[in-house]
C-alpha cells in the first residue's frame, strides 16, 4: 500500500444537526472555513450557515437549498482540519457523490472555496425551486440490478421515471413522477426487490430538474474555473473530468444519472493508496463496502 491518498466527498443526504462543530472547535483552518461561509452567504439562508449546521434552530437543514451549502462547507472544513493534523498527504485523485463533486473540484483547485460555495448555494436554490414547481420524488431499490432496471421500464408508463443514482451493486435510486415511484414501491416485492420511498424535495437527476440545469449553465458560465491540479472523477462519465468540459458535465449531472458504483470501481482499479471520506457522515464508506469489500475507506465525520 502506498502513502498516496484518494479523497471522496459526500453528497446530499449526509447532513445532520451538529455537522462540522467538532472540526470548528478543534481546527483553526476548519473554523476559518465556516467563518468565510457565514460571510459569503450572509443572511440568505435566514441564519448564519454555521448556526444552521451546529444547532439548526428552525429545522431547515434538510431543505435542499440549505443542505447543499452546508455539506460543501463541512466537507472543506474537515479537509482543512485533516491537513492540519497531517492525516492526509499526497492526494492523487478525488471524486464526490453528486453535490460532493463540487467539493472535489475545489480541492483540485478548479475554483476557490467562496466561488464553489456560491455555485453550490445557487445549485441548491435552483433544485429546490424545480422540485417545488413540479411535484416528483425518488425511491431507492435494493436487489438485482437487471431486475431493478426492468422494473423501472415497466413502472414508467406514460410518466417520467429514470435511474438517478447507481450507488452500489444492488442499490439503485429511481427518480420521477410521484405516480411512477408509487408503482415501483407497489410492484417491488413481486419482482424480488425491496423499495424504500425517500424523503426528498423532488426527483433529482431526472428531467424534472431541467430548469435547474439551465440555471446552473448560466451560473457556471459566469464563474472562474481553472484547470485541475489532480484528477477529479465525473459522476456522469465515470471517468476523469477533462479540463474545459467541467461546466458541461456539472450541468449534465443535474438531470443525468450518477454512476457512483462504476466510478468508484474504476478509481479502485486505477489507484493504489489510502481512501479517505470527508465529513459529514460515513455514507460513502458504507457504499464502498458494497462496491468493493476489499477496499477500506476512513471516514472523518469528526476529528
Amino acid at each position: 500500500m502506498s502513502d498516496a491518498t484518494i479523497l471522496l466527498c459526500p453528497g446530499q443526504g449526509a447532513q445532520k444537526v451538529g455537522m462540522g462543530k467538532a472540526w470548528y472547535d478543534t481546527s483553526s483552518g476548519a473554523k476559518a472555513i465556516f467563518e468565510e461561509a457565514d460571510e459569503v452567504l450572509g443572511d440568505t439562508l435566514g441564519r448564519p450557515l454555521s448556526e444552521i449546521c451546529f444547532e439548526d434552530p428552525e429545522g431547515t437543514i434538510n431543505q435542499t437549498n440549505v443542505s447543499q451549502p452546508a455539506i460543501y462547507t463541512t466537507s472543506i472544513a474537515s479537509w482543512h482540519g485533516l491537513q492540519e493534523q497531517g492525516e492526509v498527504n499526497n492526494v492523487i485523485a478525488t471524486g464526490g457523490l453528486s453535490l460532493g463533486e463540487y467539493s472535489a473540484l475545489h480541492i483540485a483547485g478548479v475554483f476557490s472555496f467562496a466561488e464553489g460555495l456560491r455555485l453550490v448555494a445557487q445549485r441548491g436554490k435552483l433544485m429546490q425551486e424545480a422540485a417545488e414547481t413540479s411535484p416528483s420524488t425518488m425511491v431507492a431499490v435494493m436487489g438485482d440490478d437487471e431486475t431493478i432496471l426492468a422494473l423501472c421500464e415497466e413502472a414508467r408508463g406514460e410518466d417520467i421515471l429514470v435511474p438517478a443514482n447507481f450507488n452500489a451493486t444492488g442499490q439503485i435510486v429511481l427518480s420521477g413522477s410521484v405516480a411512477a415511484c408509487e408503482r415501483v414501491a407497489e410492484r417491488a416485492s413481486d419482482r424480488g426487490v425491496r423499495a424504500t420511498r425517500l424523503s426528498v424535495a423532488g426527483a433529482f437527476h431526472s428531467p424534472f430538474m431541467q430548469p435547474a440545469a439551465e440555471g446552473m449553465r448560466e451560473a457556471l458560465a459566469a464563474a472562474t474555473l481553472r484547470d485541475s491540479t489532480i484528477p477529479v472523477w465525473s459522476n456522469v462519465t465515470a471517468k476523469v473530468h477533462i479540463d474545459g468540459e467541467v461546466s458541461d458535465r456539472l450541468v449534465d449531472q443535474i438531470t443525468g444519472s450518477v454512476r457512483w458504483s462504476e466510478q468508484c470501481a474504476a478509481m479502485a482499479t486505477e489507484y493504489d493508496g489510502v481512501w479517505h471520506e470527508l465529513g459529514p457522515g460515513s455514507v460513502l464508506r458504507g457504499l464502498m463496502r458494497r462496491i468493493d469489500r476489499q477496499l477500506k475507506v476512513q471516514s472523518h465525520d469528526e476529528p
